[in-house]
């Protein structure tokens, strides 16, 4: 795939095309992530202070995506970046790039204070991107509860 431009836009409807691209690019990142139908993803596109952004290559199909969630805590408007993720064949053409950029200007305009994001140590590359775009790495610990849920997320009508 030869990318000749990278066109970001925020996704607006749940589209067969939107389905098929989380079903292609979210297993990058988690073998164990389970596939999302149409109707999460609807309800996705729907909650307040979410956006999906995509990458194109030209006018061509999905060859990026990344979740952007702007929410207000108590001690001011947060933002976190969600499993930004980019097709292999895309990958070390500005793709990444273009996409947090994007996710950092609408948490900006959005007003959020701070912008989180998580990436696992073994992601060099996109590590190295985000370092470089000024994210700064936490003295924190990451906790994880997982809640099971008995509907499952790739339920669609």
């Amino acid at each position: 795939m030869t990318i000749t431009a990278v066109t970001i836009t925020a996704a607006e409807t749940a589209t067969d095309e939107l389905v098929e691209a989380f079903a292609r690019l979210l297993p990058l990142l988690s073998v164990t992530a389970p596939p999302l139908g149409e109707v999460a993803l609807r309800e996705m596109l729907a909650a307040a202070g979410t956006t999906i952004l995509l990458a194109r290559s030209g006018a061509g199909p999905i060859v990026g995506m990344v979740t952007l969630v702007v929410f207000q805590t108590p001690t001011g408007m947060r933002a976190h970046i969600e499993s930004l993720v980019v097709d292999p064949a895309a990958r070390g053409r500005g793709t990444g790039e273009a996409l947090c950029q994007a996710a950092l200007a609408r948490a900006t305009q959005a007003g959020a204070d701070t912008v989180d994001l998580t990436s696992a140590p073994g992601r060099a590359a996109a590590n190295r991107l985000y370092l470089r775009l000024g994210f700064q790495r936490r003295d924190t610990n990451v906790y994880r509860h997982v809640i099971e849920r008995l509907q499952d997320r790739s339920t669609s009508d």
